[in-house]
């Protein structure tokens, strides 16, 4: 809810367990749908250094693209309005101008509109349009895409331009929290709990 959230406890608490951990392993964070004002004062805080969405790196030789997962998922209109809104600059300095605990009511409501919302859209409307995944993976120039938001995970394999192209989904972690393991001999998803 903005970088002055960290004087409540939950913000504090999750920024300082993150910067412990800064100390053993570097650590880097994208903006999801659901924390798009965290700014640099976070960063600080968690020892972490905020990643753009998308962001192309090379991952042991294989060029890599790293995103969010929301802009591929190109039929929910509703949800790509939404984005555009809060993502805009002029829109997040009026809502950060705010009082915190206006803004947690605010954003507690859209939880429960988003929440609301998703039970009457298809499944499909929510995934990733194959053809958002296509022109991605051709606009980066990469064999390989990691992504979030869907929270459908899975490694995927797309034919792309004549070329195999691997699409892997990371899991949320409500029910069961995993994550990829990177290695020289390539990518491997662990089940964390």
């Amino acid at each position: 809810m903005g970088d002055d959230s960290l004087t409540l406890p939950f913000p504090a608490h999750v920024a300082s367990r993150l910067k412990a951990a800064s100390a053993r392993v570097p650590i880097r964070f994208m903006h999801g749908n659901r924390d798009f004002v965290a700014g640099q004062g976070f960063a600080r805080a968690a020892g972490l250094t905020l990643l753009e969405d998308p962001t192309r790196i090379d991952l042991y030789g294989t060029p890599t693209l790293l995103l969010h997962g929301d802009t591929l998922c190109t039929d929910d209109h509703a949800y790509q309005a939404f984005r555009t809104q809060v993502r805009n600059p002029v829109w997040q300095k009026a809502a950060l101008a705010r009082p915190i605990g206006e803004r947690l009511a605010i954003a507690q409501d859209m939880r429960e509109k988003s929440e609301g919302a998703k039970q009457g859209k298809a499944m499909s409307i929510m995934d990733v349009a194959p053809a958002a995944v296509d022109q991605a993976f051709l606009d980066a120039g990469v064999a390989q895409m990691i992504h979030g938001h869907t929270h459908r995970p899975a490694r995927h394999v797309h034919r792309v331009d004549g070329q195999d192209r691997v699409r892997w989904v990371l899991a949320d972690w409500y029910e069961r929290g995993s994550y990829l393991e990177a290695r020289p001999g390539g990518l491997r998803s662990v089940e964390a709990f």
